[in-house]
């Protein structure tokens, strides 16, 4: 057992975010810092590796000293280094695992790994103040919508995910698409919520198929696209589009997003047998989505569990799932390294 008030910080640097925190073993939160790098982003309307990578070495110091500053305390006083080393951007994830296993060396204290997809289920843990599993976990962000059987915090099945775009990424090119700002996700709702969600009948991939626990949203991208010009049109900066049909397209091919999320869970839970739902990423932000999904966990009676609006993005809170591999007696060694790709188990 570990010993009371164990305090461990906790690093993220997945993607374009570069985030600590310090949280202890009762699931307190001591203090929490994200450097968002969305400005240096947004004119290239996504995220270019080189440039996160970069703004994460720049990052990565003062962020971790401004967590100790909020938490009140020093280097000496920490017991463990989290690290999320999978998945994400290779030149991302390096800089957030050198920094950890600097600390774990240079204090003598345990450095554990993080899978960053497991501990966005793990922050419906944190928030609800309550045992979660067994429950089916929906990961929806930027890079990775996926499905698991998540028999508790250190086994997740994969059940499905994405075989193209993510749910995030499709909503961030439609908003390109659209001329709206980046990042688009927040955008695309934004406009939506003047729209017409059934004015476009989009594509709904896999949803009539229970047995696939799939998603495929490169269709619907490319069914938005053909909305707002002809495949002969090569500059879609050059169409312009009426702000009522900009929100009608927004709020349908949200819709179809939502529709397809909200399907799978359904079938998923269905065929698991289990009666608990658990949500994270930065999609579960959607407020459509949000509604949707507790209108279904109400109408079919299962346990709805989604992550507050705080911990849906990227963060280091969410890094608490440490101390499930801490007590287990799982700890990693310097030889760790970053695995970029989505790992399948």
């Amino acid at each position: 057992m570990l010993s009371a008030q164990m305090r461990i910080l906790t690093l993220e640097t997945t993607c374009d975010e570069t985030a600590a925190a310090i949280v202890t073993d009762q699931l307190e939160v001591l203090a929490s810092i994200v450097a968002s790098q969305d400005d240096l982003h947004a004119r290239f309307r996504g995220v270019v590796p080189e440039i996160a990578a970069r703004a994460h070495v720049e990052r990565i110091l003062p962020v971790i000293d401004q967590t100790l500053q909020q938490a009140g305390m020093k280097l000496c006083e920490l017991e463990a280094i989290a690290v999320a080393n999978t998945p994400g951007l290779a030149g991302s994830l390096l800089v957030g695992l050198m920094a950890a296993k600097t600390l774990s060396l240079t204090l003598g204290i345990p450095l554990v790994a993080i899978n960053h997809l497991h501990a966005h289920i793990y922050a419906c843990r944190i928030s609800s103040g309550r045992e979660i599993f067994p429950c089916v976990g929906l990961i929806v962000s930027g890079g990775h919508t996926s499905l698991y059987r998540c028999a508790g915090p250190l086994e997740f099945h994969l059940l499905g995910g994405t075989i193209d775009d993510a749910a995030g990424e499709a909503f961030d090119k439609v908003a390109n698409m659209l001329g709206l700002p980046f990042p688009g996700g927040p955008e695309v709702s934004r406009v939506a919520q003047t729209g017409d969600p059934q004015a476009f009948q989009f594509p709904r991939s896999f949803l009539k198929d229970p047995e696939r626990l799939e998603f495929s949203f490169s269709g619907l991208k490319t069914a938005v696209r053909y909305q707002i010009a002809s495949p002969d049109c090569k500059d879609l900066s050059t169409v312009k589009l009426e702000p009522q049909r900009i929100a009608d397209l927004a709020a349908s091919f949200q819709e179809a997003v939502v529709d397809c999320l909200v399907g799978k869970s359904l079938q998923a839970l269905e065929t698991t047998g289990l009666k608990r739902l658990c949500v994270g990423g930065g999609v579960a932000a959607n407020q459509r989505f949000r509604t949707r999904l507790a209108e279904v966990a109400k109408k079919h009676q299962f346990d709805f569990l989604i992550a507050p609006l705080e911990l849906c993005t990227d963060n280091a809170v969410m890094g608490a799932i440490a101390f499930e591999r801490l007590q287990a007696g799982l700890v990693d060694g310097l030889d760790l390294d970053v695995a970029p790709g989505l790992v399948r188990k």
